[in-house]
């Protein structure tokens, strides 16, 4: 059964309850899925399976008090991800206009400075146009799955 880690940034829950909608339809696409609330350079730094992150902005375009460490780390180790394959839904609020999904853009470059490689395209969910951030997600993630099954991720 392949792996599936979602990895977290969040500050008031949004993106954990995004982690949370989406779990059963990985679970039902045969993965085996761990959700880390408090992400570690081990849940990416395994060769097996793939990662989601799910991240919130918060500030001016910053990363969630929780996700801080696993960021400080990534800079501070710079390790190779060569091998880490990962999807990423950023939440943010379009009338930050300039650092909108500010955290899941900044991530998104510094996981591919890393080596890692995205799986389709990021999805960036603006809370000025949907209320539940999961209902734009669930659709993305349905298809993200599908995509990634036909690539044979």
């Amino acid at each position: 059964m392949p792996q599936l880690n979602i990895l977290v940034g969040t500050m008031y829950g949004g993106a954990l309850d995004v982690a949370e909608q989406v779990k059963p339809l990985f679970e039902a696409a045969g993965f085996d899925v761990s959700i880390a609330e408090q992400p570690t350079l081990d849940d990416v730094t395994s060769d097996e399976g793939i990662s989601l992150f799910v991240i919130s902005t918060t500030g001016s375009g910053d990363y969630p008090g929780n996700f801080v460490p696993f960021v400080r780390s990534l800079n501070d180790k710079s390790p190779s991800l060569a091998s880490l394959r990962y999807g990423l839904i950023a939440l943010g609020d379009s009338s930050y206009a300039d650092t909108f999904c500010g955290a899941g853009r900044q991530l998104d470059a510094l996981l591919e400075e890393h080596g890692a490689h995205r799986l389709g395209e990021r999805l960036e969910i603006d809370a000025m146009e949907t209320f539940m951030a999961d209902d734009a997600a669930v659709p993305w993630v349905e298809t993200w799955i599908d995509e990634q099954q036909l690539k044979g991720a």
